[in-house]
């Protein structure tokens, strides 16, 4: 009986020393980097928040939740209509975090699950409100400004619940497949009619080409026979031809039988 006593003794000291362990371990919480800690007593939110570090808490009575304060980075899948009202399948990776000032706020009016109750739903309403100012193919060649159009769109919508957008990505636009083999279709055209105008273009380089050296050549030659005027002087033909002449008289017999020498005497 006295070994059983002992026994139950031991239990009971084991017992209260596990509690008291329990206890000691309730009584403090560590709030990792990036985080803070927000504050539930009985149910009931405590304003502020605790930074990083260990914090001391009351056992039992009080739980502190955790908030990720850092850069969170978010996938979204949806669709919209764009201005053309084709269907415009986007896939959106946006990042935004939680302001450290706020995090009670947050937990108290949202809860923990504020991603899918804020956050999800803004970003539908906010790419349906911007795409709907594009055509598809603008949406393409206007990434950029539907990028900056979604975080300013966005954080104005979730600044005020204490989340901020810092940067969004426009990952894919998917269209139907109708629609692409039309665009595919316009690419085809638009080439083709560059190329014929390409054509044209050369063509009528070329013939501009041929017409100046026609021009020129012709230039040329008028250039040359002038030349050729100039030098020939009466004088100049004259000794060019006793350089040439044989000595002969040359002959012509008229229809009045008169022949004419080369000094312009008639022979009868």
């Amino acid at each position: 009986m006295t070994n059983t006593k002992k026994i139950g003794k031991i239990v009971i000291i084991a017992l209260i020393v596990l509690f008291a362990l329990i206890t000691i371990f309730n009584c403090f919480t560590i709030v990792e980097a990036g985080h803070t800690g927000v504050v539930v007593t009985l149910g009931k939110v405590n304003e502020g928040v605790l930074q990083e570090g260990i914090h001391v808490k009351a056992p039992f009575v009080q739980e502190v939740v955790k908030i990720d304060n850092r850069i969170v980075k978010l996938e979204v899948d949806t669709e919209a209509f764009s201005k053309d009202l084709q269907t415009v399948a986007t896939t959106l990776a946006i990042n935004y975090r939680v302001d450290t000032s706020k995090s009670y706020s947050i937990y108290k009016n949202i809860g923990a699950d504020y991603e899918t109750v804020l956050v999800n739903p803004a970003v539908n309403e906010v790419l349906k409100a911007i795409t709907a100012q594009y055509t598809a193919e603008e949406s393409v060649t206007n990434r950029s400004l539907i990028s900056d159009g979604l975080v300013e769109g966005l954080n104005d919508k979730l600044n005020a619940s204490g989340l901020y957008v810092t940067d969004v990505n426009i990952i894919n636009f998917d269209f139907s497949e109708a629609f692409i083999n039309a665009i595919e279709e316009k690419q085809v055209a638009q080439q083709q009619l560059l190329k014929a105008e390409t054509e044209k273009q050369t063509a009528i380089t070329n013939a501009e080409a041929e017409a100046e050296a026609t021009r020129i050549r012709a230039q040329a030659e008028a250039d040359a026979n002038n030349l050729i005027k100039a030098s020939l002087s009466e004088a100049v033909i004259r000794s060019k031809f006793y350089d040439t002449w044989d000595g002969k008289l040359p002959q012509a017999m008229g229809s009045d039988s008169v022949i004419t020498n080369i000094d312009g005497g008639n022979a009868q």
